[in-house]
């Protein structure tokens, strides 16, 4: 464990690489688990992010195993969208161990609905629920984000959200955090800003004479590769959509590449931090699995390449650290990740580092890393999101990865953990989240290959 002092005022630095921190040990919560709510007030985000991803109803059951770990201060209730898949429950607390929440569902729209009814003093849906939120013994509220919905809620209920609605928003702007990074001195990606879609054309030309022949067009607020859109330099037939634009302007980046600037790899690190009210912890850091478009479809843990690019580690938390402090002055409390581009130029061992964004939430990095962590402190371990040919119910899958002495148990070190099952209308497994864990991120590749190989199921590698 190595520390590093913050500026006057400022919280504390604390690395812990390979170890879980404290966490929320002495707190106890009502975590609304509503994927479809990290996009704030922009519904139109929100339905896209439902037609490009399925099974969003389902994603929250993530939050099922880590909780206990994430909150460890007495009883928690988690409120889904989808009741959670009985057999992997069983498994989470008879197999792993783990203290599970109490469950109960809400839909995304009776969510919305009651925020609504909070906010412009009508009667409101669901008494029944809102009475046993009044009861329970926590006294904090939380979710993936701190909407309005959610700050209205807790004033409602007397009870406090462990984010401020402004932090958890700030937090999760990539532009105040461009802003930041620039002024203080870090490298940030050759940036033009558009204040609406007829300014896209003039910035990618900008850019064009740079040298770039792609660019990235940001939202400000955006998860799941909504809200990012790669475009050649040269396109003038794509239109960036309106409702890019609901924060304010959008940053059009230039798409760093091999070839270009003397870069001859790329790499996508990202630190997982936690922060709470005096301290920002850096606790893991894993390299992440992106399709063509930049979209997150796992996470290994440690990155494969670190040694061949001495000082790497520790620019990365260096840099996480920069990130982290602001992250905790914007009043985000909670888990986070810290996403970088690294780029290895033409100089053996030579490299640049780019903070590309933080997420302010439990992201899709959170689960695997405080699991593995949790049994495997300093081991390796690698989490894909898997989707199935032939939908199963998730009995069948846990009793085929045991059969074949791929399921992961504590005492056995190594092995697969389903984290999650993502469900169909019919309630059988279509995707899930599996979690490898074993000595390093190479051993957790070569797991998984003999899994694929053993298994009677056909699957495919696809994005959260």
């Amino acid at each position: 464990m190595s520390f590093s002092t913050s500026m006057p005022g400022g919280p504390l630095v604390v690395q812990t690489q390979g170890y879980t921190p404290r966490l929320w040990r002495d707190e106890n919560v009502i975590f609304f688990a509503n994927l479809l709510g990290e996009f704030f007030e922009n519904t139109q985000l929100t339905a896209l992010l439902e037609q490009e991803v399925s099974g969003t109803d389902s994603y929250g059951a993530r939050l099922v195993p880590i909780m206990g770990l994430l909150f460890g201060g007495g009883d928690n209730l988690v409120v889904l969208e989808r009741e959670a898949n009985p057999a992997l429950l069983a498994y989470f607390s008879g197999v792993l161990g783990l203290k599970l929440p109490c469950i109960q569902v809400l839909s995304h729209a009776d969510y919305r609905t009651i925020g609504t009814a909070l906010r412009e003093g009508t009667p409101c849906p669901k008494e029944d629920l809102i009475r046993t939120w009044q009861e329970h013994p926590a006294k904090v509220l939380d979710g993936y984000v701190t909407d309005a919905t959610l700050a209205a809620l807790a004033h409602q209920l007397g009870k406090r959200t462990m984010s401020t609605l402004a932090g958890s928003k700030a937090g999760n702007n990539k532009l105040l955090l461009h802003q930041h990074l620039e002024q203080v001195g870090l490298p940030v990606f050759e940036t033009r800003l558009a204040e609406s879609p007829a300014d896209v054309a003039a910035c990618l030309d900008a850019l064009g004479r740079l040298g770039y022949d792609q660019a990235v067009v940001k939202s400000q607020i955006g998860a799941s590769g909504i809200g990012l859109m790669k475009i050649r330099t040269t396109d003038r037939s794509r239109q960036v959509p309106e409702l890019f634009f609901h924060e304010g302007p959008c940053m059009v980046q230039g798409w760093m590449r091999p070839g270009l600037q003397g870069v001859t790899r790329i790499f996508s690190p990202s630190v997982q931090l936690f922060t709470d009210h005096e301290t920002v912890y850096l606790y893991d850091l894993t390299e992440q699995i992106l399709s063509q478009e930049s979209v997150h479809q796992g996470n290994a843990s440690p990155p494969a390449y670190l040694d061949d690019y001495p000082g790497l580690t520790e620019e990365l938390f260096r840099q996480a650290s920069v990130a982290g402090m602001w992250l905790h002055e914007q009043g985000y409390r909670g888990t986070a990740s810290v996403d970088f581009l690294v780029a290895g130029l033409q100089k053996e061992g030579s490299f640049r580092v780019y903070a590309c964004e933080i997420n302010a939430r439990v992201t899709g990095a959170t689960y695997p890393s405080i699991l593995a962590r949790h049994y495997f402190p300093r081991g390796g371990w690698l989490m894909r999101n898997l989707k199935l040919a032939v939908p199963l119910p998730g009995a069948e899958i846990l009793d085929l990865l045991e059969h074949h002495h791929h399921l992961f148990e504590p005492a056995s070190r190594s092995g697969i953990l389903p984290i999650n099952f993502n469900l169909n209308q019919e309630g059988l497994v279509e995707k899930g989240q599996f979690l490898c864990l074993d000595g390093d991120s190479l051993d957790c590749r070569s797991m998984l290959l003999r899994a694929e190989e053993d298994l009677p199921v056909d699957w495919e590698y696809v994005r959260d």
